[in-house]
């Protein structure tokens, strides 16, 4: 159902949502270029630019910096749990393997949702109910080839592994969606359908919301060694 917006809120959905597609399109073709460490790396980054735009091409070019430094001194290393210290932008690489997982599950949810036309799915709480199962299914697939490589688990190990390194971060990235959308919804009365730009604009800003509302547990997450971080 299409619903009457102001035009510039409009436009400025439109305008939002064309510089995430043009920034995601630009890491794609720069990829091509550039070998990343972790395969799934090649979907996380478009995937964040969807949303973050242009932050997430200054952070793909600052990770690729920091990849090359680290080869020319013999290689990404861990360090021991209880010493990691992660940079800002380390922590935020982390957010953004959970974020990219969600991200999908949301926006498979939101769309998959209204099309099967299942009205007990078609309330606020109905609809987040799903999102999150989809959410918290591809953040994990996200978080398992991640951790996987990099400490050679097996499929039982990387599991448990993944479920123990992100179910908090995953938790706190839909909670601050959830609170973003629920105030447009309850707060302001916007009942938005997936077929409208606005719709995703505001995803986007969820999106940047759940993504401020896990960095802190994702730090504490690497500090400990439940995630891992390219040291």
């Amino acid at each position: 159902m299409e619903h009457a917006y102001p035009d510039w809120l409009n436009l400025l959905a439109w305008a939002a949502l064309g510089l995430g597609v043009a920034c995601a399109l630009w890491i794609v073709v720069d990829e091509f270029r550039h070998k990343q460490m972790m395969r799934v790396m090649y979907l996380v980054w478009p995937i964040t630019a969807l949303y973050m735009g242009p932050f997430a091409v200054v952070a793909y070019r600052r990770s690729l910096a920091r990849m090359k430094s680290a080869m020319s001194v013999g290689g990404m290393k861990m360090a021991p749990a209880g010493e990691r210290r992660a940079t800002f932008w380390q922590v935020a690489e982390s957010v953004f393997h959970c974020g990219a997982g969600c991200t999908v599950g949301d926006v498979i949810g939101e769309v998959v949702v209204p099309l099967a036309g299942i009205a007990v799915l078609s309330g606020f709480w109905a609809k987040t109910a799903v999102d999150f199962a989809l959410a918290y299914a591809f953040g994990i697939a996200f978080q398992y080839f991640t951790i996987v490589p990099m400490r050679h688990l097996s499929f039982t190990q990387g599991i448990a592994a993944a479920v123990r390194a992100d179910t908090i971060s995953i938790g706190l990235f839909e909670a601050g969606m959830v609170a973003w959308m629920g105030f447009l919804h309850f707060g302001l009365g916007m009942h938005m359908s997936a077929g409208e730009p606005v719709f995703w604009f505001m995803m986007q800003i969820a999106m940047v919301a759940g993504s401020a509302a896990s960095y802190p547990a994702n730090a504490w997450l690497i500090r400990k060694g439940w995630k891992e971080s390219m040291m």
